[in-house]
């Protein structure tokens, strides 16, 4: 009885296999054919395995494809951190502050910086606790951290709405007190953030009493908890200690008008130097899992030394080149029809597409209020390293339909022809009458290399309202304004009409309009595309 039974048992695992019918094949769908051509050459199998050469090629492709994602999606990361390195580079420690008392001119080599306003820019070092950054009225600015995602807006499109206030950035990990009130409380999940300002000229013709603002409300010291936001009926029921309330030290200040700098992300080998400072000096977790995953698997891992060896470093510079090859195409020459603000168009903005976190589309806004779209479930990758690749800032104040509050912006890369900018030629553009904003407006040329402003002899290569740093634009008697960019001034042409140029460099041109009206919106109101002037 007993043999019985293990004989039965024995056949049960044949008699639950599937039987194939006698002579039949395997898919050719799920196989992989002894040659293969492809672009990276041909590979070659025997009976699915690959060939000694095919496993190297294909190791050298892996690797090659870990470091050309790695460029494309921590391109803003290693952004902040040449900012951080060029504040550096100019004695700015952090917690310290620069200001541009007489604007930023193109002696920096800053992303798209303009020529129009005072900024003021910053590196909060959170990993010893809590920062407090105090802001002055009329700004308008934002904090984001060292991966470049955003925290919180500062000034007019943030919590104190232009008024000045205190903010308090909370680092990660950090389960200390906290105040009850007194502070708009930030939580990041970088120990190193930066944050931006920019306030405005006074009549539109004077920088001096807006600096002046910002060097006497300014102020960055560390929080102490206990103190002001905090009840003392909290101490007495045991559940907060009391803090001094003592007058926070003096926030240093930096002059930054007409130095040199350089807050361009690199890309050469030092791009990835950064990255690995990046990932030794932030918490493992302060990225997602799946992009800190690339970054790993070409050998930058917290904790460890960043030693690719010959091989390694041969394909981690050719991934480099094509990576920077694709984000220059991308940013210069955008393929994507959505992108451009109108029909035929040069002029480009697709913040109104992605949102500021390049996923959903802009809230609507309508006499009921903002009308959010559905989250479209998708990162659109292609914007995000357009963004990164030339600009500097991400905030929900730059990607926003309300009149009247933060800027908005448009890029142009070629003229109405769709041919690139010509440094030796002679251009110009037209602005019809009404041009829609409640502050003012601004052209700026950028050089295609640097992607900061173009260095001519007018230093400031800017048109646009205000009177300084150089004359406001005139406008003709329709009241349509022409402005012309070229070499020399044209004849006939104000010096407030005119950008000078250089032979023999590229350029391309942003349009800024700070608080926008309805006309740009609703896009009843439109610039010309920039002609060529023969």
């Amino acid at each position: 009885m007993v043999k019985r039974l293990f004989r039965s048992l024995a056949v049960l695992p044949l008699l639950a296999l599937p039987r194939l019918a006698a002579g039949q094949t395997i898919p050719a769908s799920i196989t992989t054919p002894d040659r293969v051509q492809t672009s990276v050459g041909r590979l070659e199998f025997k009976d699915g395995v690959p060939g000694k050469a095919t496993a190297q090629k294909m190791y050298d492709q892996i690797d090659f494809a870990h470091a050309y994602n790695v460029f494309m999606n921590t391109m803003d990361g290693v952004s902040i951190a040449a900012i951080h390195k060029g504040l550096q580079s100019m004695g700015v420690k952090d917690n310290e502050v620069i200001v541009f008392s007489d604007l930023m001119d193109s002696n920096s080599l800053f992303l798209t910086a303009n020529a129009d306003t005072v900024y003021a820019i910053g590196v909060l070092d959170l990993s010893k606790g809590p920062m407090v950054l105090e802001t002055p009225p009329r700004f308008l600015g934002a904090i984001d951290d060292q991966w470049f995602r955003w925290v919180i807006d500062l000034g007019a499109p943030g919590p104190d709405r232009g008024e000045g206030g205190k903010y308090l950035l909370v680092p990660p990990g950090y389960e200390g007190e906290l105040p009850q009130g007194g502070f708009f409380v930030a939580h990041a999940r970088t120990n190193t953030v930066a944050w931006f300002g920019r306030s405005f000229l006074e009549n539109r013709n004077d920088p001096k009493p807006a600096a002046e603002t910002i060097r006497k409300f300014t102020k960055v010291y560390p929080y102490e908890a206990g103190g002001v936001g905090t009840p003392i009926a909290e101490f007495l029921a045991g559940k907060a200690r009391l803090g001094r309330i003592t007058p926070p030290p003096p926030t240093v200040f930096h002059e930054g008008s007409g130095k040199v700098m350089n807050t361009v992300p690199p890309n050469d080998w030092t791009f990835f130097q950064m990255l690995n400072e990046i990932v030794q000096e932030e918490p493992a977790t302060s990225l997602d899992a799946e992009r800190m995953g690339s970054i790993a698997a070409i050998g930058i891992v917290k904790g460890k030394p960043f030693a690719p060896d010959a091989r390694m470093q041969r394909i981690l510079t050719d991934a480099l080149a094509v990576a920077n090859a694709a984000s220059r195409t991308l940013f210069m020459s955008p393929r994507d029809s959505s992108w451009y603000y109108y029909p035929n168009s040069s002029w480009f903005n697709y913040l109104f597409q992605t949102g500021y976190q390049f996923e959903t589309p802009i809230p609507m806004i309508t006499k009921e209020g903002a009308k959010p779209f559905p989250p479209t479930g998708y990162r659109t990758l292609d914007a995000r390293t357009n963004f990164f690749y030339g600009i500097t800032g991400i905030t929900p104040g730059m990607a926003m339909r309300l009149t009247g509050i933060g800027s908005q912006y448009l890029l142009a890369m070629t003229d109405a022809n769709r041919q690139y900018f010509d440094g030796s030629k002679t251009y110009k553009v037209t602005l019809p009458k009404g041009i829609p904003e409640a502050n003012f407006w601004s052209l700026t040329l950028y050089d295609n290399q640097s992607r900061s402003m173009l260095q001519t002899p007018q230093r400031y290569p800017r048109a646009g309202s205000q009177s300084y740093p150089s004359p406001a634009a005139e406008a003709g008697p329709d009241g349509s304004t022409t402005v012309y960019f070229a070499p020399k001034q044209p004849a006939g042409v104000p010096r407030g009409n005119w950008i000078q140029t250089m032979p023999g460099k590229g350029w391309f041109i942003i349009l800024r309009l700070y608080s926008p009206l309805e006309p740009f919106f609703d896009k009843s109101w439109r610039p010309s595309e920039i002609e060529p002037v023969r």
